[in-house]
């Protein structure tokens, strides 16, 4: 053998040992959250393709321990003690602040990489967005803002309406946020708001007879784990009772909802996946991980549904929507 072939095949040897030492010790990847599984196949796919786009396959080089609080969010510190239990080699905490703020409660060892709605700074899971400190880092879903445009959104679609209601889960940290910024949103359009509380699937009936029985003229959905892992039964409760409804991510509307406004969630569960595939491969830090902002916004435009409840959608809304489902 030449000297030229033997380093050319040495130099493609070493290249292929960290993957083959991967495939040799697997890890284990802890995924907390506090939505339910059956609802959360897209996600759980994005982060998969996270994973693989750097070099981790499930069954091959890692495996997934998965724990599902199913909406029930004080179930989540016992479900992370169940991973570190486990021993896993780090944690997706997913499904919004509730399941970080578990993690991060349970261990400062074990590397967690969050997705969450709203400034992490702000709610406390770390000092920087640039160089988080501790064992935490994330993608964070643009949530600044959003409540006051689906008001903006609801009142071109129902210009009439002077009532409005929100429908907002009590247990979540961010309600008391969304509520101030869909009220001042309101004020200034010279709207009322109707608030009502529902946190289990027993809320949703009392909830939409107020709603009913106010004479609300429309509806908006705050952003909630819980509220979007019902959204089969809140999309069919909306339409039951001809509520003109604003949900959170396009997966209500493509679930028969009438318009949705919020950011690309996959695209957040995807940018995860790399996180967590980049912490194990040691290719980098947790706290050199800068959090990432997930800033793609998707307005979807239900017609079918806007059909049935007897509207017609501003030809402006049609133009500007990211995606029209006839």
């Amino acid at each position: 053998m030449r000297r030229r072939d033997f380093i050319t095949l040495l130099g493609c040897a070493s290249a292929s040992w960290p993957l083959l030492a991967r495939e040799q010790q697997p890890v284990k990847i802890g995924f907390l959250s506090s939505r339910s599984p059956d609802e959360s196949e897209s996600v759980v796919s994005a982060f998969r393709k996270g994973l693989f786009s750097v070099g981790y396959i499930e069954g091959r080089n890692m495996t997934i321990e998965f724990r599902w609080a199913d909406g029930q969010y004080d179930k989540l510190p016992e479900l992370a003690m169940e991973l570190i239990d486990r021993r896993v080699d780090i944690i997706a905490a997913t499904g919004d602040i509730v399941s970080a703020r578990a993690a991060k409660s349970t261990t400062s060892n074990i590397p967690v990489v969050f997705v969450i709605g709203g400034d992490p700074v702000r709610l406390g899971l770390v000092a920087s967005l640039n160089r988080p400190d501790g064992n935490l880092t994330g993608v964070s879903l643009v949530s600044s803002g959003l409540g006051a445009k689906r008001v903006g959104l609801l009142h071109e679609l129902v210009p009439n309406a002077a009532l409005i209601s929100l429908l907002l889960n009590p247990n979540n940290p961010n309600a008391a946020l969304e509520r101030q910024d869909v009220e001042l949103a309101a004020k200034t359009l010279g709207l009322r708001i109707s608030v009502e509380l529902a946190g289990t699937i027993e809320d949703f009936e009392p909830a939409f007879a107020a709603i009913v029985q106010q004479r609300s003229g429309g509806l908006i959905i705050a952003t909630d784990p819980f509220l979007l892992s019902r959204r089969d039964q809140l999309v069919a409760l909306a339409a039951h009772h001809g509520v003109p409804t604003i949900y959170q991510f396009r997966e209500f509307s493509t679930n028969g909802g009438l318009i949705s406004y919020g950011t690309n969630i996959t695209g957040a569960y995807r940018k995860a996946g790399e996180y967590v595939g980049w912490v194990l491969s040691g290719e980098k830090q947790v706290h050199d991980l800068p959090i990432f902002q997930q800033t793609t916004l998707e307005l979807v435009i239900n017609l079918k549904a806007a059909r049935m409840l007897g509207l017609n959608i501003p030809a402006t809304l049609v133009v500007f929507a990211d995606e029209v489902i006839e």
